[in-house]
């Protein structure tokens, strides 16, 4: 009778060929088909229509050209303050600092990046008011570039800092007591063993810049970009579905190509059976040039947002420059602003929760599979496949093919789409955590008569709650500051505040634009403190115990 019942691992692994199928499979084949089809016949006007237009290719080769010149320039700045961390004598505390102000910008969404870099420097703007000279033009190339770094800094840097810690230092010791210029040890034992991360930077960097649409809907000026020529042909003044999907199949092309490369590269990473913990050579000049550099690259990249804290405290920016509240108490008295709030809130909770539960049960099949092995493979296809799409496109197929359904306008959408476009990450996470405990623990309960389900909640969930809150909040933060894919998908009445920020764009409301993005980091900020906070908490019970 027992061996009739459908394991809890089959059923897992139906719920999520199930998810998948519905809600990326069947969207993308959706938008493909919008692009190769008219009136039920196949075609290829719209491809036909979008090449014989040269504006395409101006398009594709302007967002080539500033998210490659974005890749480079944020690889260079990502490596020095993850050099400080991992290969210089400075203060402790001071790398930790380090490691967290790079990646504060991540905090905020990047619709919001543009405005403030507009208001620090455009004309009026506070850093151009300092300096008492513009010092670039935003509108176009330049400010694209310096928005794009911000926003792909956090991710580079996280990048080469993850594998920095797992470069033995021990090498560098042994190049200089062999003779070795410092150069030529710095190259050989620094340079060598990160190429392959680096280049994956770059790429990531890349691909980033190539989707978003944050950024140049404030700073694209009369530059055109693929990102916002899709805006345009799905939600501009005359909308054209099936051209829009054309234009999204196009945008697919460098992230697949970008997914091919880094599989590639990854077989070229260089692994040591074991690391030395040494201490490093002293090197004040290293030390000291290495830590500033890093506080200047910090301290530009925060000082672009300092206006978003001032803006709103004066009673109208650049003109009368008294200190005001008069902004913020009309943004809180505002039942509209604030229920976009609690829309937020309530997305972001709603996909944090369902996402780490999702996340938790396809990575526990596919980490701890045991006799379902053969179809481990499914959740790891779903996340390849999930970190192939950009946001943009994701909207957009899901636009097509719910739109008229019972999903349709509803929080539901919003919180599938999130799960499904952040899937990738934080299953990545949790199965390589899950791979890491002991692998006799299901054996050896089942052994003493307890099923699978009671040995994960009773023995593996303990073990993985660390990752299980780092799973939370990357699902968390991500959701409060997404816009390329809600962007699509967001209605008046399910308004969340990136949504509502691109709204408040055409009425020049930026007083109410900064402060929602303000409430998006104290939020954020909020939950992450609370996630480490539980943590330190379960930590300091398990070494009691």
């Amino acid at each position: 009778m027992n061996k009739s019942r459908i394991s809890p691992q089959k059923i897992i692994l139906i719920f999520t060929g199930l998810l998948f199928g519905f809600f990326l499979l069947l969207p993308m084949v959706t938008i493909l088909c919008k692009s190769f089809y008219k009136d039920g016949n196949a075609t290829l006007e719209f491809y036909g229509n979008l090449f014989s237009n040269r504006s395409i290719f101006k398009a594709f080769g302007n967002s080539v050209l500033v998210s490659a010149a974005s890749g480079i320039i944020t690889t260079v700045l990502a490596f020095i303050p993850a050099y400080a961390v991992n290969f210089t004598n400075i203060n402790k505390k001071l790398k930790k600092v380090i490691s967290t102000l790079v990646i504060l910008p991540m905090l905020l969404p990047t619709i919001t990046y543009g405005f403030a870099i507009i208001y620090s420097f455009g004309k009026q703007g506070l850093i151009t008011k300092l300096l008492d000279t513009q010092i670039v033009d935003i509108y176009g190339i330049a400010g694209l570039i310096i928005g794009y770094v911000i926003y792909t800094l956090p991710i580079s840097f996280m990048l080469i800092n993850n594998t920095m810690g797992y470069i033995d230092k021990k090498f560098t010791i042994v190049s200089r007591m062999m003779g070795d210029s410092k150069l030529k040890s710095f190259f050989a034992t620094v340079i060598t063993p990160l190429i392959s991360t680096l280049a994956v930077s770059f790429i990531q960097s890349f691909t980033l810049s190539f989707t978003d649409y944050g950024i140049p809907a404030a700073l694209a000026g009369n530059v055109d970009l693929l990102a916002t020529r899709l805006y345009n042909e799905m939600l501009g003044s005359l909308p054209d579905f099936n051209t829009g999907s054309a234009v999204s199949i196009i945008m697919l092309l460098p992230s697949v190509a970008s997914i091919i490369l880094i599989s590639v590269l990854n077989k070229y990473n260089i692994r040591y059976n074991k690391i030395s913990v040494i201490e490093l050579t002293k090197n004040r000049v290293r030390d000291i040039a290495f830590g500033m550099l890093s506080a200047v690259i910090i301290l530009c990249v925060l000082s672009v947002f300092a206006v978003i804290f001032l803006v709103p405290f004066v009673e109208q920016w650049p003109y009368r420059m008294n200190f005001s509240i008069e902004h913020i108490t009309d943004i809180f008295s505002d039942s509209s602003l604030i229920s976009v709030y609690k829309n937020s809130l309530l997305v972001a909770l709603a996909t944090a929760g369902l996402g780490t539960l999702i996340v938790y049960g396809t990575a526990l099949v596919s980490a701890r599979r045991g006799e379902h092995r053969h179809y481990g493979k499914l959740p790891d296809t779903a996340s390849l496949i999930t970190n192939t799409i950009p946001g943009m496109v994701l909207g957009v197929a899901y636009l097509l093919s719910f739109k008229g359904t019972f999903l349709h306008n509803t929080f539901a959408i919003l919180v599938i789409c999130n799960i499904v476009h952040y899937f990738s990450s934080p299953y990545l996470m949790m199965k390589s955590s899950l791979e890491k405990l002991n692998a006799s623990w299901e054996t050896t309960a089942r052994l003493m008569g307890d099923s699978w389900i009671k040995t994960v909640v009773r023995i593996i969930t303990p073990n993985a709650v660390s990752t299980l809150l780092e799973v939370f909040s990357y699902f968390f933060v991500n959701a409060m500051v997404t816009v390329s894919a809600v962007i699509f998908l967001a209605s008046t009445k399910t308004m969340i505040i990136t949504a509502k920020i691109k709204e408040l764009q055409h009425f020049a409301n930026f007083n109410e634009i900064f402060v929602l993005s303000i409430l998006i980091l104290i939020t954020n900020l909020a939950v992450k403190g609370l996630v480490r906070l539980f943590a330190a908490i379960r930590n300091r019970k398990g070494k009691k115990v």
